[in-house]
């Protein structure tokens, strides 16, 4: 029985220690970063490809590098803790745009199609693939379809469908949300940056362990989460709420943050001109761990 219950005794004396951290908070709210559809991962490179675009996706690692670079600027400037705070609001102020941009002409958002309609189809039934036409039958097809304008002398193509020519679609809507995903990553890698390094300064080395599994474990849940909230909404109609829901969830992470620091600096919080002394105020030491 001892060694049945041990996995479970581990878990719960980790999740203690985390949660008596005093950069907890923190780490839920880089936690709460991973519950997002706005990354370049696969799920925002299948959106751009169903919109015509592919490549505006080479930026984000220039923009990437540009965080690491203000992280270390601002570090020095205003101090780790204040580095994170800047970086979160830089970060909600460029995900505005993705926000606007469901709104916007040329968004696919159409709340009249309910993304959960069709779900019991989608998981539980298949459908037969479509058959394919053989060579002989489109090229017999084609010549039938382009004779009559050709005995008619009329240039006219034969596929004037407006189903076959569509009309083009703005781009106002999927230019303004790359632009804010593409802009939020100088704020995303700094904010990383900034709770890894809280992470490794205020945790003691005996649990650094511990923690560190613990905040990846939660990771790696929110970002679950975010797949499974794709797999039951999956078409580009229903991809402006999920937008809405990302921006909402990382607002929520950055908001915990902000009371992290808060708690940490106090009234100092918003005194930018030299580096912060402590990430965290001493009436909170590292490795503050309750028994249970």
């Amino acid at each position: 029985a001892a060694r049945v219950a041990e996995p479970f005794l581990t878990f719960r004396d980790g999740w203690v220690a985390y949660y008596n951290q005093p950069v907890f908070l923190a780490g839920m709210g880089l936690a709460f970063l991973y519950m997002t559809v706005l990354g370049f991962d696969c799920i925002t490179t299948g959106y751009a490809y169903t919109q015509g675009l592919c490549l505006l996706m080479g930026a984000s690692a220039v923009t990437g590098i540009l965080g690491t670079v203000a992280f270390t600027w601002l570090r020095r400037k205003c101090g780790l803790v204040r580095t994170g705070l800047i970086s979160g609001i830089a970060q909600l102020a460029c995900l505005v745009l993705c926000a606007i941009s469901v709104f916007m002409p040329g968004s696919p958002l159409d709340l009249t199609v309910s993304p959960f309609a069709d779900i019991s189809a989608r998981l539980f039934e298949s459908e037969p693939l479509p058959t394919i036409a053989s060579p002989e039958f489109k090229s017999e097809t084609v010549f039938a379809t382009g004779m009559p304008n050709l005995l008619n002398g009329s240039t006219t193509p034969a596929n004037s469908d407006p189903e076959m020519n569509p009309e083009p679609v703005p781009l106002i809507s999927v230019s303004l949300l790359f632009a804010g995903v593409i802009a939020a990553r100088v704020g995303l890698w700094s904010f990383d940056l900034t709770v890894t390094q809280l992470l490794q300064e205020n945790v003691a080395e005996s649990e650094r362990g511990i923690i560190n599994g613990v905040q990846n474990s939660m990771n790696y849940l929110l970002d679950l989460l975010h797949f499974i909230m794709v797999i039951l909404a999956p078409n580009p109609e229903a991809f402006g709420l999920l937008v809405l829901i990302s921006v909402s969830f990382v607002a929520m992470g950055h908001i915990m943050y902000f009371r992290f620091a808060q708690k940490s600096l106090g009234k100092q919080l918003f005194v930018c001109c030299t580096p912060d002394p402590k990430a965290v105020s001493d009436s909170s030491p590292p490795g503050n761990t309750s028994t249970v």
